[in-house]
Parts: structure tokens; C-alpha cells; sequence
């Protein structure tokens, strides 16, 4: 019998497929679906993708780190710290996204909101994907060995709890967010409408 378990329960299939429906709904209410929102984040144009995101993490935090201090998440399951690996993924995701002007999340996103476009990076990033399982074996042993951290928090290296890091992140992100809008950043439906 296999190792993988390919399939979980129904209970969580169907919780899963509600949870990224209401994820793509609330994508595409944002804009974020269009390519025009990518590209004026990149030209500093329009930072509705940065204020989503941003919005995302700290009430992902929040809601993760809340159901585990209460005892209805088990574990947080961490991967490794590699160094390497995620530099080098984070180039390649930032090419990739440069390029096809979406990201994985918006990019399936934006094919259920009908852009043509955005199956050439999800095709893209499915391919991406089969090559990596490919070459894994070796590039786990030469790339992410190498500087391997282990299973480490940046609340772990800065030597803070979790919950001050979090809510740090909360005020940095309202500060930001207040900036952006006091200093005119505009949405996208402005810039769409300028």
C-alpha cells in the first residue's frame, strides 16, 4: 500500500472545494483576476493585489493560529526551512508571475472569470510542476540539504511568540495600508475609470 494518501474524506473534499470558491469569489470581487491589476501592482500603480494579499495573510494567521491555541487544529504541520529552495523558487514564481501576469491563485481564478490567457500559465504551471517531481530526487540533495533550517517560525529565529509577530504584522500591515490610501494609491476599478 502506498505512502500517499490521494484523497481525503468527503467531509473535507467538499469543505475544501467551498473554502477555494469562496476564496476565487472574493479574488475576483478584488480584481485581482485581471491582468491590468497584476501589471499596475508591478508599475506601483495599483496596489489592490498587495492590500488582498496583505488582508489574506494576517486574517490566515490569525484563523490558523487561533484554531491551534484552541485546540481544534492539531498540529500546523511546518515544512523545512530551505534557503536555497525558497529563493530560488520565489525567483522562478516571480518570473513566472511577471511574465504570465498572474499568480497560481489568480491565475485559476481568472479562467473561471473567463481570461483565455491565464490557461497558458495554468497549463504552464501544471507542466512546472510534473518537471519538478522529475527532478526532485536530486535537487532535494544538492539544493535544499544544503541549507536545510529545519522546522523554524520567524517568530522561532527573532525570538518572539507567535502572537506578538502576528499582530506586529497586523500593525505594519494597517499602518501600510493607511499610508497607501492617505497618499492617493489607487484600486483598480480608479484606474480602470481614470
Amino acid at each position: 500500500m502506498s505512502e500517499f494518501i490521494y484523497f481525503a474524506d468527503a467531509t473535507s473534499l467538499v469543505l475544501g472545494a467551498l473554502t477555494g470558491l469562496a476564496f476565487g469569489f472574493l479574488l475576483q470581487r478584488a480584481w485581482v483576476t485581471r491582468f491590468d491589476t497584476i501589471v499596475g501592482q508591478f508599475l506601483l500603480r495599483d496596489f489592490t493585489v498587495m492590500k488582498v494579499m496583505g488582508t489574506a495573510i494576517i486574517v490566515g494567521s490569525v484563523g490558523v493560529y487561533g484554531l491551534y491555541q484552541l485546540g481544534l487544529v492539531e498540529t500546523l504541520h511546518l515544512k523545512n526551512a530551505v534557503v536555497y529552495g525558497n529563493a530560488l523558487g520565489g525567483a522562478i514564481f516571480a518570473v513566472g508571475m511577471v511574465l504570465l501576469g498572474y499568480c497560481p491563485g489568480t491565475g485559476v481564478a481568472a479562467i473561471g472569470d473567463g481570461a483565455r490567457d491565464a490557461w497558458y500559465g495554468v497549463l504552464g504551471m501544471i507542466a512546472g510542476a510534473a518537471l519538478y517531481a522529475e527532478v526532485h530526487p536530486w535537487f532535494s540533495q544538492q539544493v535544499l540539504q544544503p541549507a536545510d533550517l529545519g522546522k523554524v517560525t520567524l517568530a522561532d529565529v527573532w525570538g518572539v511568540s507567535t502572537w506578538m509577530l502576528i499582530v506586529s504584522l497586523a500593525v505594519i500591515g494597517g499602518i501600510g495600508f493607511w499610508l497607501l490610501e492617505r497618499n492617493g494609491a489607487k484600486s483598480s476599478r480608479e484606474v480602470q475609470h481614470a
